[in-house]
């Protein structure tokens, strides 16, 4: 008991082991009763998987809410800790519709089966898990090491805001991609896949010695997860901007990625209809960063007001684009 109630990271032990152990239940109920066989999911099981995995991140967000109304937890910083986890779940969710178009890129550069793409999407949200903590972990110390940093938060975040305005989106070409061209090059990789496997072992043809070998499924998860660790530079310093509290930040973090691996099955055939929610998503970056400058200057903005502003500006963003696009014609998944 006194092991479970000593603190870790700002909150007790018995709280950060709660939430891993959801977590973890979550996953190996998906991965393995729900996805135990490869099967491709389909648009109507996609949107009530992510039903599930939202309406969860609601439920765990409101029993924050209640524990912190209750008094059981107190934030570090003294913000609503129910508040300030609606508000960078909303943040994180949103974010990451971009980063479903790049999924689609990697698994239709190396040509992944959509049968295997899920198997693949939840192996990555395992390293999510751990690397995200590690970012998280990393602004943490920062913050409380150095106050100023939040600054540095601020001002990235109106640069990263004001750049998704006003310049267009990049080369999106895979096949360039150095980490891409790298591991091809370090790594034996098998011209075809294996099933859903990531490594096998095959003759060398060089030596004739059975070897390891990675399969394409591999390089796809690990291209995904450094697009996801690529993401996090806008989306962890988003959310240390709302509060500095290290277990809120994780949590909504982790709770929004879960739900989008279930999302993007959904996402993928239609994100070309979500074109113009990064000029949302610009402006909360901005609004997000100013209200750095704005606490320090005025007084900290009422947390209702952060999730109200923020709600609206994404709901907006949602709406506009699919009322702009409404006669678009459907574009084909890229796998």
């Amino acid at each position: 008991m006194e092991f479970l109630m000593a603190e870790w990271i700002g909150k007790p032990v018995w709280m950060w082991a709660g939430f891993f152990t959801i977590v973890f239940t979550l996953l190996a109920f998906d991965l393995g009763v729900l996805h135990k066989d490869d099967k491709e999911m389909g648009i109507a099981e996609s949107l009530k998987l992510s039903a599930f995995y939202i309406g969860f991140a609601m439920m765990y967000g409101g029993a924050i809410w209640w524990a912190y109304d209750a008094g059981y937890i107190t934030t570090e910083d003294g913000t609503h800790a129910g508040l300030t986890y609606f508000t960078g779940f909303f943040i994180e969710k949103a974010l990451s519709i971009d980063n479903v178009f790049v999924i689609s890129l990697i698994f239709g550069f190396f040509a992944i089966p959509r049968k295997y793409q899920y198997r693949a999407l939840v192996w990555g949200i395992i390293a999510v898990i751990v690397l995200r903590g590690i970012m998280i972990g990393i602004g943490a110390a920062l913050v409380q090491e150095y106050s100023w940093i939040l600054y540095v938060f601020g001002a990235f975040l109106i640069a990263t805001g004001i750049k998704m305005l006003v310049v267009p989106e990049g080369d999106q070409d895979v096949s360039k991609n150095p980490v891409v061209r790298f591991l091809k090059k370090r790594m034996r990789v098998t011209d075809e896949l294996h099933g859903e496997k990531f490594f096998v072992r095959q003759p060398d043809p060089k030596t004739g010695k059975v070897v390891a070998w990675a399969t394409p499924l591999f390089l796809a998860l690990v291209v995904i997860n450094i697009a996801d660790l690529v993401f996090a530079v806008d989306s962890v310093p988003a959310i240390f901007a709302i509060t500095t509290d290290t277990f809120v930040v994780y949590t909504a973090n982790i709770m929004a990625i879960l739900g989008l691996r279930a999302l993007y099955f959904a996402l993928a055939a239609m994100v070309h209809r979500f074109h113009y929610l990064k000029f949302a998503l610009a402006m909360v970056l901005v609004f997000i960063g100013g209200k750095i400058f704005w606490n320090q200057i005025f007084g900290k903005v009422d947390p209702a007001i952060s999730l109200g502003v923020t709600l609206a500006m994404i709901a907006g963003g949602i709406f506009y684009s699919l009322w702009k696009t409404r006669n678009d014609p459907p574009v084909a998944p890229a796998a």
